[in-house]
């Protein structure tokens, strides 16, 4: 009669033995594992000279991580992707991994702020100079292409004045120079716009705004040409940037309602925009799909399903009167430094998403401090506009 293990080495081997069986969930698993066995080494090699699928070391890579990609790069028409710990771990995988000491990047200067302290503060101690341009110029992109050139990295949709760069004249630029174009396409998503059937090279995202869509999940991710994406992934593993399996997990639930949330944050930004315009509270509003934006026809022909639920507005009060909104709205519309949650929030620009840029630079992107940036969420427009009314000053006090 065998012996009955000791209580130690049962508790240490607890749920080893069972295996899935032919029913798959209709939800993918959560693997919450940092490691994976194998019944013998040729089974491990075969994994680790790709001739199989598998997991090995979690900071190489796991099963949810390998769904979200697989799910990602579908979405966006691309041949492979990489998943990260945060969208600034995807933007420093992709110079990290294809970029080296004496290379040049031309970059938007209206790209997001964490980008452009990687750009101007992070690189040069690379030995890695970027040419910071108006992508919406292309001759100004051209004249700052060099023979050391790299990358052309741009934003679909700008953070948070949403400029439009007319991607397929950037992309024949870029062709022309031998230099990869790189989309940053967080605000309009693969629901509204697939850089890669644009000739862009890669497009990648951060996760926790409208691909999770919930404020739930954590990550990056890049997707597009498979040798790029080896070079990125093996930079990624390199510096340890690797998105966890739970908040891949998440994004991928989230991933699930993308088109239809995408359509609701469509619907409502424009409708709150229009409002917004027509209100004496406010200068300008900036929102690619109204009358006289300076990109409305790259945008219609673009993303001619519209633009997502991002904008920004000019308050005529200043500061002041962004300090007022905020008070107003309350928790209704709360002061959230972050975006692109199914609840719609704002932010104020100037003093925290690109709080690390000078005066100058802030003045040249035409961020002031009575600027507010609104993330539309999925609410009925008719309420939002309601909260936006009681808070902003009444009609008849502006005369």
């Amino acid at each position: 009669m065998t012996s009955r293990p000791h209580p130690t080495t049962l508790a240490a081997r607890a749920g080893t033995h069972i295996a899935p069986g032919a029913a798959l969930p209709l939800t993918p698993a959560l693997v919450q594992s940092t490691v994976h066995t194998y019944p013998d080494l040729a089974a491990l090699h075969r994994v680790l000279d790709d001739e199989e699928q598998g997991q090995v070391y979690y900071r190489f890579g796991h099963y949810n991580g390998q769904v979200l990609e697989r799910a990602v790069a579908d979405l966006e028409g691309a041949a492979d992707a990489v998943s990260t710990a945060s969208g600034m771990a995807a933007i420093t995988g992709i110079v990290f991994g294809l970029l080296e000491s004496g290379d040049h990047v031309v970059a938007d200067r209206n790209a997001y702020g964490g980008t452009r302290t990687l750009l101007d503060l992070e690189l040069p101690r690379l030995g890695i100079e970027t040419t910071l341009v108006d992508a919406a110029d292309a001759g100004e992109v051209r004249r700052a292409i060099t023979p050391r050139t790299k990358l052309l990295l741009v934003e679909a949709l700008t953070n948070p004045t949403m400029r439009v760069p007319d991607l397929p004249a950037l992309v024949e630029i870029g062709e022309q120079a031998g230099v990869t174009v790189v989309v940053d396409s967080t605000f309009a998503t693969p629901a509204l716009f697939r850089p890669i059937e644009h000739g862009a090279g890669l497009v990648w995202h951060s996760i926790p705004k409208y691909l999770g869509g919930h404020s739930a999940a954590m990550g990056g991710i890049v997707a597009g040409d498979a040798e790029l994406i080896g070079r990125i992934r093996a930079s990624v593993v390199h510096y340890g940037g690797t998105l966890g399996p739970f908040d891949a997990w998440m994004a991928l639930i989230g991933l699930k309602t993308l088109p239809l949330r995408m359509a609701a944050h469509t619907r409502g930004g424009l409708a709150v925009a229009e409002f917004l315009a027509s209100h004496p509270a406010v200068t300008h509003v900036h929102h690619p799909s109204l009358p006289g934006h300076p990109h409305a026809e790259v945008a219609a022909r673009m993303l001619p399903d519209g633009v997502g639920g991002m904008l920004s507005f000019e308050l005529a009060a200043g500061r002041a009167g962004v300090d007022d909104l905020i008070r107003g709205l309350g928790s209704a519309i709360p002061l959230s430094p972050s975006l692109a949650d199914v609840a719609t929030t704002l932010v104020h620009p100037a003093t925290t998403t690109h709080r690390s840029l000078t005066p100058e630079a802030l003045a040249e992107l035409g961020i002031t401090h009575g600027l507010v940036r609104l993330s539309v969420g999925i609410e009925e427009p008719a309420d939002l506009i309601a909260e936006l009314e009681a808070a902003l000053p009444p009609r008849r006090s502006l005369g």
